[in-house]
């Protein structure tokens, strides 16, 4: 199998806490063709989208830092290889947020001769903080709005602390508790936030959603969803004083064991998942809702390996086999 990952620079990655680095090097341990390339490396030469890629396939067996290592100084070597993207298998779409919607748009022809992880289509709808709307059963209550006023009318009447996130926004960057006890500050922070400054149609629509507070004590889940069905998960817990449980903002794991109210979760929107070509996403739950779902960039699976005493990226890699083997004998 050719199988190509379109991700951040390479050298910026920890590779040992990495859920693209593990899946790389299952590929690899597996024999087949790894290439890696940026967004900046697709483009359009005769009509045809061309990639402009590093094979970096290499010997099996390394320890994951070694084979990291190995695949940072490919790159740095600078030899690429210049490929037709119908020349490849499969391609695993990892840019972290936010979403590079030329290379959706380059890549969208190809869906039906490479399979994609995820989709284009399912990206570009499922990458934003509002695709949780189309669950509307199953998650805190939310508004989303630019007007200043409306917003803090909505966390007055609310009654309770609320959360602010910038839609646009990953790793917690920007996510704030608030509440009406500190009105001064809350309208600083709403008019920040929208850029109230500018005319309307200029400014930033902001998330306000409920605040649950087992968040405080009990922090919130990742399940991470293959094909719709649940691979793995871990809970997250806030360091103290925080109330955000993404790692990247200092929050700790632990072992988790999927709740009935989650299952039901999963089920409940495992459909459009895949309707969606969502194959490979994590679910962020507090408290039995579901708050985000992720769906360009998902991690988790190196710490719930460690947690669990896992292999997740081996089922991962065995699904795109699949997919792979089953789209050549069609």
């Amino acid at each position: 199998m050719r199988i190509a990952y379109i991700m951040d620079e390479i050298a910026s990655i920890d590779p040992v806490w990495e859920t693209t680095s593990h899946l790389m090097y299952e590929c690899n341990q597996r024999g087949h063709s790894v290439y890696f390339l940026e967004p900046h490396d697709i483009y359009i030469r005769d009509s045809t989208v061309v990639a402009r890629m590093h094979n970096v396939s290499v010997a099996p067996d390394m320890h994951m830092q070694s084979y990291w290592r190995a695949l940072v100084a490919i790159v740095e070597e600078g030899e690429r290889i210049f490929e037709s993207i119908t020349d490849l298998d499969a391609m695993f779409l990892r840019k972290n947020p936010p979403l590079d919607y030329r290379t959706m748009e380059y890549l969208a022809p190809y869906e039906s001769k490479v399979f994609m992880i995820n989709s284009t289509a399912g990206q570009i709808r499922g990458n934003s903080k509002l695709y949780p709307l189309n669950f509307p059963g199953i998650i805190p209550e939310t508004h989303v709005s630019k007007d200043p006023k409306r917003l803090l009318k909505i966390i007055e009447e609310f009654g309770g602390a609320m959360v602010v996130k910038p839609l646009q926004r990953f790793g917690g960057e920007g996510v704030i508790k608030v509440s009406t006890a500190d009105r001064e500050n809350l309208t600083s922070l709403i008019h920040y936030y929208t850029r109230a400054s500018r005319p309307y149609r200029e400014r930033e629509p902001i998330m306000v959603q409920a605040f649950l507070e087992s968040a405080k004590t009990e922090g919130d889940v990742r399940i991470l969803l293959l094909d719709g069905e649940i691979l793995g998960a871990m809970q997250r817990i806030p360091q103290a004083g925080d109330f955000r449980t993404n790692v990247h903002a200092g929050g700790s794991v632990r072992p988790h064991t999927i709740t009935p109210a989650e299952r039901a979760v999963c089920e409940a929107i495992k459909e459009r998942l895949i309707q969606d070509g969502l194959y490979f996403v994590g679910l962020d739950l507090i408290d039995g809702k579901l708050i985000e779902v992720n769906c360009v960039s998902p991690g988790g699976i190196p710490r719930i390996n460690h947690l669990d005493h896992v292999h997740l990226e081996a089922r991962v890699i065995d699904f795109i086999e699949r997919n792979v083997a089953g789209r050549k004998h069609a």
